[in-house]
């Protein structure tokens, strides 16, 4: 295979001293965390689409981004160029997964037909290069959002025709993400929301989604699928409301409708900051419910309402995501794929890999210092003693249920006078520094 990233080698660690651009500071493959090395608690993965299939467009002005295969004029020759550069850039990073769309690794023909047809082509390629290289599928999906059909959504669309076809499209993209062995299979609803209540049959859709899932769910019994079911949190953009807007919104959805034992969630973060939330509170709370699957790492900017897909470099959001991944037992079949893109004046190949480096480099200071934070218990210490009084005595009556309103109003009576401790949080943020600082 000729060498399509010839500026970019294969990128060595040499430590946090390294003046080299092209050199991790941080991530180690191979150092020991605890009982696993880097490798095995990041497990991080590229995302096909932004790395290899973003132009760099934006609303006001076309793509910048300069690829080795933009002078290949036959979509298919290119595809397979694309396959072939994605894979020499997986090995050159040192990473053991990617994650795709079906419309990413192959072109939308005009018939869905030939269509798959093109899939299955470029499928037996991409098992070539998995089988060549050792890199694996973290997870597959389907692209149900670019195409104009999907303008009233997919498994949500007003139109029945159109939840038929996004089932067989999602149906050929089960089938190749099995072929592929791919761990995990993801739900992102680019589309499944409304814009206006005024034309919506919010029940209807909502039914029909859940009875898209469970022909999903049927079907990879069907196949003898062993991959994770993934549903992916998202508020807005390009919806105005999704359905799937935040980590409790679809765990109220998959527990309404019994689906929760067959999926988990992939939170990304900046989702969550479009959701008004923190990176780590979705995670903390698929954490506690047990349902935290997988993360797609990046981050977003504060000051912009959209999903911008920055690479991630924010320490602290990457050690407290990490401390939440930590508790949870750390990933089984997912891992941390970056589905972040370039900024569009970061057009050159080589910026792929100062993107990614950066953002490998800060998760592996994130997990560093998370896992020195939960093993010196610094955060663990504090919350059990806050929350001390119910383990005895009323508090633990409390947990217990042993007592209903009338017990309490007794107790009560007897114990008005009540003293609160402080919730020292500028202490806990200042061990936080402690921690981040290294």
């Amino acid at each position: 295979m000729s060498e399509m990233f010839k500026d970019i080698p294969k990128i060595p660690y040499e430590g946090p001293d390294s003046k080299n651009p092209l050199a991790f500071k941080h991530y180690n493959a191979d150092e020991k965390v605890g009982d696993k090395t880097m490798r095995e608690h990041l497990r991080f993965s590229v995302a096909y689409w932004h790395s290899f299939c973003g132009t760099g467009a934006d609303p006001f002005g076309v793509g910048t981004m300069i690829r080795p295969w933009d002078d290949i004029a036959d979509p298919m020759e290119k595809a397979k160029a694309r396959a072939r550069g994605a894979f020499e850039f997986f090995q050159k990073l040192g990473v053991d997964f990617f994650c795709f769309h079906d419309r990413d690794i192959a072109p939308e023909a005009d018939t869905l037909r030939e269509t798959n047809r093109r899939l299955d082509d470029i499928t037996a390629l991409l098992k070539e290069l998995m089988q060549e290289t050792g890199v694996q599928l973290l997870w597959g999906t389907a692209c149900l959002f670019v195409n104009p059909r999907f303008v009233h959504g997919a498994a949500s669309s007003c139109n029945a025709d159109v939840f038929a076809y996004a089932a067989a499209q999602v149906k050929k993209a089960m089938e190749i993400t099995h072929e592929l062995n791919g761990l995990g299979y993801t739900f992102w609803g680019g589309r499944e929301g409304y814009e206006t209540l005024l034309n919506t049959n919010m029940g209807l859709e909502l039914d029909n989604l859940a009875r898209f899932f469970e022909m999903a769910v049927d079907y990879k019994n069907d196949l003898g699928m062993q991959a994770q079911f993934y549903i992916e949190p998202k508020p807005k953009e390009p919806t105005k409301h999704q359905y799937d807007f935040d980590v409790a919104t679809v765990l109220g959805f998959l527990e309404h409708y019994g689906l929760d034992k067959h999926f988990k969630i992939n939170v990304e973060a900046n989702h969550a900051t479009l959701a008004a939330h923190t990176f780590e509170h979705e995670l903390r709370l698929a954490r506690t419910r047990g349902m935290l699957g997988s993360v797609d790492a990046n981050e977003g900017d504060l000051l912009l309402g959209w999903d911008t897909d920055h690479l991630p470099t924010d320490v602290y959001a990457t050690t407290l995501g990490m401390y939440e991944i930590l508790k949870a037992g750390g990933f089984t079949t997912g891992g941390l794929n970056f589905d972040a893109k370039l900024r569009r004046a970061s057009f050159e190949p080589v910026d792929l890999a100062h993107g990614h480096i950066a953002g490998m480099d800060a998760f592996a200071r994130g997990l560093k210092a998370a896992h020195r934070l939960i093993e010196d218990q610094a955060l663990d210490s504090f919350i059990e003693e806050r929350y001390a009084s119910y383990t005895t005595g009323i508090g633990a009556d409390i947990v217990n249920k042993k007592v209903g309103f009338k017990e309490l109003e007794a107790y009560a009576v007897e114990n008005d006078q009540i003293r609160n401790a402080s919730g020292r949080e500028e202490y806990l943020r200042n061990i936080l520094n402690q921690y981040v600082a290294g």
